[in-house]
């Protein structure tokens, strides 16, 4: 059980440097977070951009840039496939986002030919630390897919539950997320989660515990779950939860952050390596969290 999120901090500096490269790097709060890391010995980082705005800004901040390759390209998709192709060639561990919009990155890592693209389906992952949760709670997909079908949530559950068994869980307990906890043909979300629960108990989808429909209450809260009746391992204990769409995803993740105070590392998966692409309302700790936990993978 991992409760906290500086243990990817940790972790990472006990593994070693980690090469990082960030497309089109000329962004002040994600310079600040790879500074950050830098210091710490965490990454070390190939930036590709407009190198007169990078010395600019790495000025403004006391970045000191010895040691640290720039790659001058203005032209932004040209900068994204730059940072695509450094990676490609295995002269980088991680590939950031810089200030571009996700299109375009996305784009080049899903381009056929010259992409990153390893499994069927990119997702975004995010571990949240809460005070009123025992452990790290995990939430997908809250930034990639609108409105997955069956198909691509399966995908999406894959991908996150890789990236729980690499950080060493041992069947993660996945919580397919509904606005009620019983089947209705009416809710689509509770079909596709009676199919999840059918799924894993015939071993279609291994390396994890899968449970649903469940509302949030009952897949964070035991207490919530006993005075529903439910009785499964993951209701009340959830590791991870698969939220029914983008929409859901998104409105809770913002919600933790903004409202709950809670602290974030978020990934994109799905890539031949992990992906920092984070928000640009999200803290410069949320970055250097999230670089953390791409360092551990």
């Amino acid at each position: 059980m991992i409760k906290t999120l500086d243990f990817f901090i940790q972790k990472a500096l006990e593994t070693g440097t980690k090469k990082i490269v960030v497309a089109v790097a000329e962004d002040l709060a994600v310079l600040k977070a790879i500074g950050q890391a830098r210091k710490m010995g965490m990454v070390s980082p190939i930036l590709v951009g407009v190198k007169k705005n990078i010395f600019g800004l790495c000025n403004e901040i006391r970045f000191d840039l010895s040691n640290v390759e720039i790659i001058d390209q203005p032209d932004q998709i040209k900068a994204c496939k730059t940072a695509v192709e450094i990676v490609k060639k295995g002269q980088a561990n991680i590939l950031m986002k810089g200030m571009v919009t996700t299109s375009v990155l996305l784009k080049a890592i899903i381009d056929k030919n010259n992409g990153l693209l390893e499994g069927k389906l990119l997702s975004h992952f995010a571990f949240f630390e809460l005070a009123a949760y025992p452990k790290l709670l995990a939430i997908t997909d809250a930034a990639m897919n609108i409105s997955p079908n069956f198909k691509k949530k399966v995908e999406i559950v894959r991908n996150s539950v890789n990236v729980l068994v690499k950080l060493g869980y041992e069947f993660p307990k996945v919580a397919v997320v509904c606005p009620v906890e019983i089947v209705s043909k009416k809710i689509e979300s509770t079909v596709h989660a009676a199919r999840f629960t059918l799924l894993n108990k015939k071993g279609q989808l291994s390396n994890c515990i899968v449970y649903g429909p469940l509302a949030l209450d009952n897949a964070i809260s035991k207490e919530a779950a006993y005075h529903k009746g439910i009785q499964s391992e993951v209701a009340g204990d959830a590791d991870l939860l698969l939220m029914p769409n983008l929409d859901a995803g998104n409105i809770l993740y913002k919600a933790i952050n903004f409202l709950c105070g809670g602290k974030c590392a978020a990934i994109i998966t799905g890539a031949s390596v992990p992906i920092v692409l984070t928000s640009r309302a999200d803290s410069e700790e949320s970055k250097l969290y999230s670089i953390a936990l791409a360092a551990c993978l």
